[in-house]
């Protein structure tokens, strides 16, 4: 069971009350069935968290008590993770498993090879469903910090979907490891990791990522699935540049 709720009112040194509202209040209130004087941790989600204790209960709001302050810090480089559309839930997954690893921009991108296909309403559906996962993974982990979630991209829109980015996309074909990249990659300020279908990225997106100054990388000696691709790079950089 999560102990971190988010509250949308911003939380600083000097916030003695909070309170959660909407479906966090909800969820305290009626599944982790919250009592009065119980202790938990509230984030607004830009890296501030408080601790709190349980003054109040309802489904409409919960109000606790600050009994204690930090900020988490924003970690550098700072993680993006561009996730190609799949079958099944495996895009869920990895947007997952990214967030508890420490991402902090997930990108949906309408590749090539994508069998999922978000049009008309299902834009939106499809944002928000994303964004509602990458929140429970963050309140599963205790990130105080909540990735944001953009708008899907097709392949051109991607360099110019965040400045100051050094994109690597993921090839098992790519002469480069990621652990060679990283050795000259020191001074790097946010990295953006690009992770193709379950049929791969295809020659033409690879050249059109190249043109724009994406390097190509490959991450283990076999070929790893949509789900698993992304975090494992994630896994990697959080070791060789963020110092885990």
């Amino acid at each position: 069971m999560a102990n971190l709720y988010f509250t949308e009112s911003p939380l600083t040194g000097g916030t003695t009350e909070v309170s959660l509202t909407d479906g966090e209040a909800r969820h305290a209130a009626q599944v982790a069935r919250l009592r009065v004087g119980e202790t938990v941790q509230v984030s607004d989600g830009r890296g501030a968290r408080a601790t709190g204790t349980v003054l109040t209960v309802d489904k409409a709001s919960v109000r606790l008590a600050v009994t204690d302050y930090i900020e988490e810090k924003s970690p550098r480089p700072s993680f993006v993770l561009v996730q190609a559309l799949a079958k099944g839930d495996r895009d869920e997954l990895a947007i997952q498993t990214a967030t508890e690893l420490g991402v902090d921009v997930v990108i949906p991108w309408q590749a090539e090879r994508s069998v999922s296909r978000w049009t008309g309403d299902k834009v939106n559906k499809g944002v928000s469903r994303w964004r509602s996962i990458v929140t429970e993974a963050a309140k599963q982990s205790m990130r105080s910090i909540l990735p944001l979630v953009l708008e899907p991209v097709t392949t051109a829109q991607i360099p110019q979907s965040l400045d100051d980015v050094t994109w690597l996309v993921l090839d098992p074909r790519a002469e480069r490891t990621l652990h060679e990249w990283c050795a000259n990659a020191s001074a790097v300020t946010s990295i953006g990791v690009i992770v193709g279908p379950e049929g791969g990225v295809t020659g033409a997106e690879i050249e059109t990522l190249v043109a724009a100054g994406a390097t190509p990388v490959r991450i283990a000696p076999h070929v790893l699935r949509t789900s698993t691709a992304g975090p494992t790079a994630f896994a990697v950089l959080g070791t060789l540049l963020r110092g885990w």
